[in-house]
């Protein structure tokens, strides 16, 4: 037979159930534990002292009324708080509170300041804090250097850059929520998420916004787990107005770590909090990921940060450059953009390598130092031959300006070095004719199907032409 304590408060559970949303009940009600029932007064233990005050400040008026209910009009509840004594084996303290005798404004947001700079957030444990350790300053884990100042905008993030701004203008109240932003390695995406939430602190700094990697964030629930206090966990990453995760794919195929983040997910959302998710893939192709989630992951707007096209590469280099006060030769510049075009970060890589060289053996930094310096870094780095710089090359051998080469001239010695372009450009990339055609002049894929033909029975026809394509084609391969 069921205990006098226990019964009531099931039938107690069974009015709240039906009263709010299963989520709100799932996370608010379901971890309560009935513990005695002493003549009118019902007492009811919750995990925490947040806990308590979320209770007492968002759903007090539906206790009072289902105590009432079920124990008279003399019934009161009163709760019966675990406050941990420390991060150790000591057993926890249980504190007695009554229910207030205020009355609860409805859908009043609850106002707790959060500071990360504390080991504590009204008594919840902070999971950056490592037990044993001396308390680190956290702040919001941003870093200063990755704001939108140092972001240059291009065609390949434009998009992306546009709605991180919005976001940061008015975070959670925007469309774009969550904002998933991805792309491959080294194009971006934590210095635009970073960007996001600088912008935000600036805009307003009474705001909580908190950068955090998923492996770290993984990692925290682990420990969460291993000490028994997953709703502290949970609790403390539910007070974040801005939450930042970068590298979310990483959370693919941990199905509990994933239950965690969907329930913070939820409840961020719904209370209009911001989410920005950074991924290495769409959303379409996360595999491992649990559908509820990848639902949720396509709320808002999916972004994607492309390869950045010649122009945004150098102008990416000139901005260090200048941050750094910095000047170089312009064709050094530009040797490097059209040498590595897939990773800024290998770009930027190689820059410092060719500063650190000038700067070591007292060199003045000419072309020739910067080919030495990036010959040995690309081949470090699997180079991969662009349709940028094979037409670089090409108008370089003929002496052509650039700009002739996507020019609509019908000259033939630029009509001969835009054939050779996208000759090069079919044997050297993996770009698709469409594509490459696209980069030479705007021409469809039978155009530069067409242009292969003509290059091909010259080289059968024309001794000089011969010369012509093997001396380019061994620049290319240098």
């Amino acid at each position: 037979m069921k205990k006098k304590h226990v019964e009531v408060w099931e039938k107690c559970l069974k009015v709240i159930r039906d009263n709010i949303p299963y989520q709100s009940f799932k996370t608010w009600f379901e971890p309560i534990q009935p513990v005695k029932i002493d003549g009118n007064v019902l007492t009811i233990q919750v995990p925490s002292q947040f806990f308590y005050e979320w209770l007492e400040e968002h759903y007090i008026n539906l206790l009072k009324k289902t105590i009432r209910k079920e124990l008279g009009s003399g019934g009161r509840l009163e709760y019966s708080v675990i406050m941990d004594s420390s991060y150790h084996d000591a057993s926890p303290l249980s504190v007695n509170y009554p229910t207030t005798n205020k009355k609860a404004t409805k859908n009043k947001p609850v106002s707790m300041p959060l500071d990360l700079n504390k080991g504590n957030v009204r008594d919840i444990p902070n999971p950056f804090i490592i037990p044993g350790l001396k308390k680190i300053k956290v702040e919001s884990q941003l870093v200063e250097t990755y704001s939108f100042d140092n972001f240059v905008e291009g065609e390949c993030n434009r998009l992306a850059r546009s709605a991180g701004w919005a976001i940061a203008e008015n975070p959670g109240k925007t469309a774009f929520n969550p904002l998933l932003i991805y792309s491959s390695v080294g194009l971006g995406k934590t210095h635009l998420a970073h960007a996001i939430g600088l912008q935000v602190k600036n805009n307003y700094p009474g705001k909580t916004v908190l950068y955090v990697k998923t492996d770290q964030f993984i990692n925290q629930y682990i420990d969460s787990v291993r000490n028994n206090n997953q709703n502290d966990f949970i609790h403390f990453y539910q007070m974040i107005d801005v939450l930042i995760m970068d590298d979310i794919q990483f959370i693919a195929g941990k199905e509990k770590t994933q239950d965690v983040f969907f329930h913070i997910f939820n409840h961020l959302h719904q209370n209009n909090k911001q989410l920005v998710l950074t991924s290495d893939k769409p959303p379409v192709e996360l595999k491992g990921m649990e559908p509820r989630l990848l639902s949720r992951f396509k709320w808002g707007l999916a972004a994607d940060l492309q390869v950045p096209d010649l122009e945004t590469r150098i102008a990416i280099l000139q901005n260090k450059l200048y941050k750094d006060g910095i000047e170089m030769p312009y064709d050094v510049l530009e040797y490097l953009a059209y040498s590595i075009t897939t990773n800024i970060r290998e770009m930027e890589g190689a820059l410092i390598s060719i500063l650190a060289q000038s700067t070591l053996n007292k060199k003045a930094i000419t072309l020739e130092l910067a080919k030495q310096m990036i010959d040995k870094f690309v081949k470090n780095t699997t180079r991969e031959i662009s349709i940028d710089y094979i037409q670089k090359v090409v108008c370089d051998y003929f002496s052509l300006p650039l700009e002739t080469i996507n020019s609509k001239t019908r000259k033939r010695e630029i009509v001969q070095a835009r054939q050779l372009a996208m000759f090069f450009s079919k044997k050297h990339t993996k770009s698709s004719l469409a594509t490459i055609g696209l980069h030479c002049g705007n021409k469809d894929h039978a155009t530069v199907l067409h242009a292969c033909r003509t290059v091909n029975n010259l080289l059968e026809t024309d001794k000089q032409f011969r010369v012509y394509v093997e001396e380019i084609d061994k620049k290319l391969k240098l």
